[in-house]
């Protein structure tokens, strides 16, 4: 029996199963024995490669060193800094037994490794000239969630956290922004997803942070995905681990301390930003496979056999290609690595060959364009460029669209259905904000960096002077 492309609900019936239709259907993610915990297919996990060597050379540029840091946290040096363990119990995964002993001390699976860092901050920090300290790892962690969605929120989960320590608070401020900027410029440049940038609320922000910034991307569906997160805790972690450093000045101090994060959920990001009804549709940038040959009346040493191996050994010297000489039909695998989201699939026929030509169908579009093959890597270059512009725009357009303002109360409440970010004023009081979560369902998202002229009285309370512009929706 021939092998059937497996259909996709329309995101307009059901935005979730569609989601979750994507990601089984395109073969990222395999579902584990235990709740909670994926299974990253090859095609997924080539996406978070792709991510990851993208990523680590930005972080690199800017003098960031990997390290790798154990699983497990004892009990006690979690519980140095109060504000920050408070922030997490609840997700807490513990270890109370080695082999057959139960441990004198319970062991946390790492939720985050902030401990784990200043710890040994403490030890190698003596001098400011061991500083400032950048590091990060590549590892994975665990958040015990009660309710899970691949990529999205799971129990266990890929990603990288970033650590800094500096000798003055800032420099420490400004490499939080920094962070911040590389996340952003990455996400524009490389995913094609514009961003909101903005500082979190007091309520909002990381556990044992003085202040945490964000990117939030919009989803298709209206909905907010907080996507990387930089964090500047002052000197809280410095002072609960004794990271004491002496200066110039032979005095003793104590550091200034970033870290900064972001997650597998990330590629839930590209999903909901970028798919369509027929599935994925992948930024050339960290598509898994950019091209896919198919093809057309190929059968084995004839003239279509011999010219496509030609042309992907030639492609595959540029270019991440895959030839698919299966013996299913062109229509079959035309569906099939569309719904993989490869950004071009290219046709080769024998009417092809007899002009020296292919044809090139791009996924964002739906485009087909025909090539002489002399000028084949040159012109696929050109097309990635209009396609990686292509998904900016289209995604921007969208978020554009569904930013709603709202200067008072009423049209606050007229607008909390509207599938998208509400933009008022606010006044910074906590009561207004919670007011806004339970009245109308919105979370605050970020206080955006760059504010416009701030004027009048909060639109919430409508006592109190307003002293920010913020962005409030739903949330994954």
């Amino acid at each position: 029996m021939e092998k059937v492309v497996k259909k996709i609900t329309s995101m307009n019936e059901n935005f979730g199963q569609w989601y979750t239709d994507i990601v089984i259907n395109a073969e990222l993610i395999d579902y584990s024995g235990v709740r909670g915990c994926i299974i990253l297919r090859p095609y997924g996990y080539a996406i978070w490669e792709n991510i990851t060597k993208i990523l680590d050379n930005r972080f690199k540029n800017v003098g960031v060193e990997n390290v790798a840091m154990p699983l497990l946290i004892p009990e006690s040096l979690l519980e140095k800094e109060k504000n920050h363990i408070a922030g997490f119990a609840p997700e807490v995964a513990w270890v109370t037994m080695g082999g057959q002993e139960k441990l004198t001390e319970r062991l946390c699976i790492r939720p985050t490794s902030e401990v784990l860092f200043c710890s040994h901050f403490a030890k190698i920090i003596h001098s400011w000239r061991d500083l400032p300290k950048l590091y990060n790892q590549w590892c994975s962690v665990v958040r015990w969630e009660k309710t899970s969605r691949p990529f999205l929120r799971s129990i266990e989960f890929y990603w990288q956290e970033g650590h800094a320590v500096f000798a003055e608070k800032h420099e420490a401020k400004d490499f939080t922004l920094k962070m911040l900027k590389v996340y952003a410029d990455f996400f524009k440049d490389i995913l094609c997803i514009p961003v909101f940038i903005g500082q979190k609320t007091e309520s909002e922000k990381f556990a044992g942070a003085e202040e945490t910034y964000t990117i939030e991307c919009m989803m298709k569906d209206g909905k907010a995905l907080q996507s990387a997160t930089s964090h500047y805790f002052g000197t809280g972690f410095s002072n609960a681990f004794d990271i004491v450093f002496q200066d110039k000045k032979n005095k003793s101090s104590l550091v200034s301390y970033v870290s900064w994060g972001l997650a597998t959920r990330v590629i839930g990001g590209i999903i909901m930003v970028h798919g369509d009804n027929n599935g994925l549709i992948m930024p050339p940038d960290v598509a898994p496979i950019q091209i896919i040959i198919i093809p057309i009346k190929y059968e084995e040493n004839n003239e279509v056999f011999k010219k496509s191996n030609e042309i992907f050994e030639n492609l595959k010297k540029d270019f991440r290609v895959k030839i698919d000489v299966s013996s299913q039909t062109p229509g079959w695998k035309f569906s099939e690595y569309e719904m993989k989201g490869v950004p071009i699939r290219l046709e080769i026929g024998p009417k092809d060959i007899e002009k020296n030509q292919c044809v090139l169908a791009r996924r964002d579009s739906h485009e087909k364009i025909k090539c002489n093959l002399d000028v084949l890597n040159e012109e696929l270059r050109k097309i990635f460029i209009k396609i990686k512009l292509n998904l900016y725009l289209k995604a921007e357009k969208f978020m554009k669209s569904k930013v709603f303002s709202a200067k008072n109360w009423e049209e606050m409440l007229n607008l909390k259905n509207s599938n998208g970010f509400l933009k008022t004023f606010w006044c910074g009081d906590k009561q207004c904000e919670e007011k806004v979560k339970n009245e109308l369902g919105l979370s605050s998202r970020c206080m955006p960096l760059e504010q416009n002229e701030i004027e009048g009285i909060c639109p919430i309370c409508n006592k109190r002077p307003a002293i920010t512009e913020i962005f409030w929706g739903k949330s994954y």
